[in-house]
């Protein structure tokens, strides 16, 4: 599910929505990179991604901005870094290393986005 950009009034759709958007889409239609999930690594990259996935769908539905609950948990993810992900993406290899870094791509796209007032 994609969410349009709320109507108000008839703005056009920021750069940061337009950017996420496209991100989003192309993230979406590559499949999970393992087909067994046994593997902790492989869960922990599973892990983030639905969380990363459920903020995302949250900003598209808010045109493009971030609720303040978003960006300070985006906040406190960035302040624990990404040591364990990239890890797991190393030891795991492609394509695992080029699935972590789009959507590490994707949530340094979130953090420059506006936040609701």
């Amino acid at each position: 599910m994609t969410a349009e950009p709320p109507d108000r009034s008839r703005r056009p759709p920021s750069e940061g929505y337009v950017r996420l958007k496209r991100l989003w889409e192309v993230h979406r239609k590559n499949a999970f990179p393992a087909a067994d999930t046994a593997d902790p690594r492989l869960q922990e990259v599973a892990l983030y991604e639905s969380w990363l996935g459920s903020i995302v769908e949250a900003a598209l539905g808010k045109g493009g901005r971030l609720t303040t609950s978003h960006a300070t948990m985006l906040e406190a993810r960035r302040a624990e870094s990404s040591q364990t992900l990239w890890s797991a993406a190393a030891e795991l290899g492609e394509p695992v290393r080029s699935y972590v870094a789009r959507l590490m791509t994707i949530e340094d796209l979130l953090g420059t986005l506006p936040r609701d007032r």
